[in-house]
Parts: C-alpha cells; structure tokens; sequence
C-alpha cells in the first residue's frame, strides 16, 4: 500500500470523489431504485429508513429540509414526488395530517411500501456483498471504520449549522462591459 502524508491526503481523497459518488454510488443508488423508481423516490423511502421514527415514518418537513439540503429541489417537486410514492400503481406512502398542526404532514410507509423497501435492501446488500466478497476483513474494518468517521464528522458540522470549509465556493471573477 502507497504510504499517503496528512499535506496529501485532502487531493487523493478528492481525487476518488468523483469514482465514489458517481460510479460506486450512482450504481448502488440504481439498484436501490429496482427498476421502479425515481431517484427522488428512491431518496424519500430510504430517508424515512435511515431517518424516520421506527424507520417507518417521518414529517413532511424533515424530508423536505434533508432533501433540499443534498438537491436543488423545490417544494412542489418533493410534494409531487411524495404523492407519486402514495398514489397507485405504488401506494407506498400514506401522507395524513399531523395531529400537532393542521398545516404539516406524517409520512408513513404502508405495509406495501415496508414490503418494497425491504427488497431496496436487500437488492443494495447483494449488490455490496460482490465487492465485500473481494476485500480482506481488514479492508472492509476499515472502510466502515472510515465511512462512519467521515459520516459522524459532516453530521456533527451540518448539525451546528457550521459552514464547512470548503462550503466556500469560489466564483470566477466576471467584468462589467461599460
């Protein structure tokens, strides 16, 4: 294994962002999505698994704080992609009214969309089982050991609201025609 310095590190784990996110993640995400969902849908259901009460259901406006947050998606497309996920052929969701305030919604799985998502994981798990099945013990204690260590950090920045630095964007300079 290359040995990596700390004054290296930030570039080469750059480097592997777009491999990761785009190869390794977009095909996991598409397996997720098991021919039959949205990328947005697929995003809801395994917000409500990974962030729900019970894994089974969540308000309306955490989905739509999350979602937002990770996409530049409006309002009105996250609410068309929840009644699309409640509305038959699917009928995954059950959206009903806070009880607390008229104005908000609880988002619910149905028996049939707690069905569905547990096939999502399962298809995710034979999915990482093949590349699981080709890395030592050692490698796979510390991928996970790494993957939590990042996920514990970015949660702990976003959670007090801090701005990561390199949440800096910075623009190319324009000039005025006068």
């Amino acid at each position: 294994m290359q040995e990596v310095s700390n004054e290296d590190a930030p570039r080469d784990f750059l480097e592997l962002f777009f491999p990761i996110h785009y190869s390794v993640g977009m095909t996991i995400e598409d397996t997720l999505r098991s021919g039959v969902l949205t990328r947005q849908q697929t995003i809801i259901l395994w917000l409500i698994r990974a962030k729900g009460v019970d894994g089974k259901k969540m308000s309306r406006k955490e989905i739509v704080k999350s979602m937002s947050y990770w996409f530049e998606l409006t309002n009105s497309a996250i609410s068309k992609a929840l009644r699309s996920l409640a509305k038959p052929p699917l009928g995954f969701l059950l959206i009903t009214e806070d009880p607390a305030s008229g104005r908000e919604k609880i988002i619910q799985l149905t028996p049939k969309g707690e069905k569905f998502l547990l096939q999502m994981v399962e298809n995710g798990r034979l999915l990482v089982k093949h590349i699981t099945d080709e890395l030592t013990e050692d490698e796979i204690k510390n991928g996970l050991h790494f993957f939590r260590r990042v996920s514990e950090i970015f949660d702990r920045e976003v959670e007090q609201k801090r701005d990561l630095p390199g949440s800096i964007m910075i623009k190319p300079s324009v000039k005025k025609k006068v």
